[in-house]
């Protein structure tokens, strides 16, 4: 994981979700991984995906720090994007 959380920090997120996909794939079991997965499409601005894969992590793990994360990407989808709330 250390060497995913280095790409990440370089602004490597297509090469550490490729990664974590591997990850995941190999231990479905493991909320790090997926709160990893979320803070990538988080930097590619793909926030579906980064709450799916928070979601996750927090299903997995209740006191995993994807449930910070995914309270903060809440706040900014309702202040950006408050139609999305009201068709």
């Amino acid at each position: 994981m250390n060497h995913i959380k280095e790409l990440l920090n370089n602004n490597n997120t297509d090469k550490a979700i490729e990664l974590l996909s591997l990850a995941i794939a190999n231990n479905p079991h493991c909320d790090e991984a997926y709160f990893l997965l979320g803070n990538a499409h988080c930097k590619k601005n793909d926030w579906q995906q980064a709450m799916n894969a928070y979601c996750q992590a927090i299903e997995l793990n209740p006191e995993s720090p994807a449930v910070m994360a995914y309270k903060h990407l809440q706040e900014i989808m309702d202040f950006f994007n408050h139609d999305l709330y009201n068709p």
